[in-house]
């Protein structure tokens, strides 16, 4: 096989989707003293030395069980997810065709804390919206349970918070990565409400928090309706942030920390790495934005790097586009490309984080071309920032004013700016998806909210998404459901638009949720996400 880098394979001892020669039965009963038979419990099936490990959730009796196509006999280790409970018990069961019902045992956890998602961590610190309004950010690189458990005082926070702020993208606390760009060290007295706040919640005065920890109730109903498969990948280090399908069903992942596009092959559980060629190998390494063109290539933003990429799925090759000198400079950062309309005119654009601005390069002539869209734009007190961008069927850009309330567009004939504003202030537009009819679905991340905008009519839509989400992307399914995931409450929305009614999945393993995508080629639509801290990819089959 020709790749140009790393090629590192796993192959998974259990075929999913694929009915074992003999079907395999797990089932039972979930109850504890304090509850008896308990619904809304996830149940998580690995088998031995396994990297795949399928999840199902207990009804309103208690019962769960697996679907018979996602086993095969063998030594299975058992694990549950239901907040302020632990297993008692064996946490091993031995998979045949006769395997008798097992029942499952809980008790009260002795440490509530451990299982707290960020989400809970956030509702149950005391304050006011103001005062936590600066800490949607932190999911991005660890958990708010770092915070509460920290003990820095006030005068430490700040120079916590001044380091922090020399890092890059795809940081993670076992992976720090330093900016190389010089950044004046914030002022102490401006970052004072932040660390005093931050003091007041932790344990800098006391063994124990000083205010209640809140949890969110079990799902019940529909919720428990679903199964999960989790793929773990080679390297415990991988940060999945993009993960899509190409026409072979092969899932395809961008590596937020490090130079590697990832390839899983649902159907044996192989995971192949090609190593990313690095254009700036002293800057800090990792990728955001992963596109599938109209000719099966796939484009990558390379971040920090300073350019994009492309990558021939059947050569298996990358292609480099790197910045041109004249607009290289230390604080270069390409999150995000847009390949998905370039046949209309030779031209891909991509975000220039720096700037803040666009990019946009012909293809035929490696000319590029800068737009800077917030230049003459009153700034109002807000930090703008162009975030998610997408192309609608002309090629007109249309972007995410992540650091306001703007959806802005730049026109592809002209370069012309407008701005559109979102019903909701504040509402930090973040990603999306542009649909067949030029419609941009997008989730407005600090108010809990997804949207449409309709670029022909130019009108907004917003639904309201659970509390305390921090919806990251949307994407519309085949029956016209929206589907969007939590960077910190470890759950799945699906909402449908006609009725604005939700239904949440609670995830299996504690997480961080970037990019959604669905496949609609399977009888309900199947979404898939990358773990981006737990270094796997998960697919999740509503079964209705």
């Amino acid at each position: 096989m020709n790749m140009r880098g790393l090629l590192l394979a796993t192959t998974a001892a259990l075929a999913i989707g694929i009915l074992p020669a003999s079907a395999q039965v797990l089932s039972g009963q979930v109850s504890s003293a304090e509850e008896g038979n308990m619904e809304g419990v996830v149940v998580t099936a690995k088998k031995v030395g396994s990297t795949v490990a399928v999840s199902v959730i207990s009804d309103a009796q208690g019962r769960f069980s697996f679907p018979t196509a996602k086993l095969e006999a063998g030594q299975y280790s058992l694990r549950i997810r239901a907040i302020g409970f632990d297993l008692d018990g064996s946490r091993t069961v031995e998979v045949t065709a006769q395997t008798a019902p097992i029942s499952i045992k809980l008790k009260k956890a002795r440490n509530l804390s451990a299982q707290l998602s960020s989400s809970e961590w956030y509702m149950s610190f005391p304050g006011t919206r103001e005062q936590k309004l600066f800490m949607d950010r932190c999911t991005s690189c660890h958990t708010y349970e770092r915070i509460a458990k920290s003990t820095y005082n006030a005068d430490e926070f700040i120079k916590v918070l001044q380091r922090m702020g020399t890092y890059a993208p795809g940081t993670t606390p076992q992976e720090p990565h330093k900016r190389k760009e010089t950044r004046a060290v914030m002022d102490p007295e401006r970052l004072r409400p932040r660390a005093e706040y931050l003091a007041s919640i932790n344990l800098s005065d006391s063994e124990t928090w000083q205010y209640p920890l809140k949890t969110f109730p079990r799902l019940t109903g529909r919720s428990t309706r679903v199964v999960f498969t989790e793929y773990d990948l080679p390297r415990s280090t991988a940060m999945p942030h993009d993960v899509i399908l190409d026409a072979e069903g092969n899932a395809w992942y961008s590596d937020f920390g490090h130079q590697y596009l990832g390839k899983l092959d649902p159907k044996t559980g192989k995971v192949t790495e090609f190593t990313v060629p690095t254009l700036k190998a002293d800057y800090p390494p990792g990728m955001l934005d992963l596109e599938i063109d109209k000719k099966g290539d796939l484009w990558i933003g390379l971040m920090l790097q300073a350019g994009i990429a492309k990558f021939d799925r059947k050569a298996e090759k990358f292609t480099m586009y790197p910045l041109p000198q004249e607009i290289n400079n230390p604080a270069s950062q390409q999150a995000m490309v847009m390949p998905l309309s370039a046949a209309v005119d030779g031209k891909v654009w991509m975000t220039s984080v720096g700037i803040p601005g666009v990019h946009r390069l012909e293809l035929a002539t490696m000319k590029f071309e800068t737009f800077e869209p917030f230049k003459t734009m009153p700034r109002g007190g807000a930090e703008r920032s162009v975030y998610g961008i997408k192309a609608d069927s002309k090629n007109n850009l249309y972007f995410m004013d992540f650091g306001s309330e703007y959806i802005g567009r730049i026109d592809a004939k002209s370069g012309q700016f407008s701005f559109f504003k979102t019903p909701t202030a504040n509402s930090n537009p973040r990603r999306g998806y542009m649909d067949p009819q030029d419609r941009l679905w997008f989730t407005e991340y600090r108010v809990d909210k997804l949207a449409m905008f309709d670029t022909r009519t130019e009108r907004f839509t917003e639904w309201q998404a659970p509390a305390y989400s921090w919806p990251y992307d949307v994407i519309p399914d085949s029956n016209g459901e929206l589907w969007t995931a939590g960077m910190s409450d470890d759950r799945v929305t699906r909402l449908d638009p006609k009725s604005g009614q939700t239904i949440q999945y609670q995830l299996p393993s504690r997480t961080n949720v970037r990019r959604v995508w669905i496949d609609n080629s399977t009888a309900t639509p199947t979404l898939w996400i990358g773990g981006n801290h737990s270094a796997s990819i998960v697919k999740v089959e509503p079964l209705d």
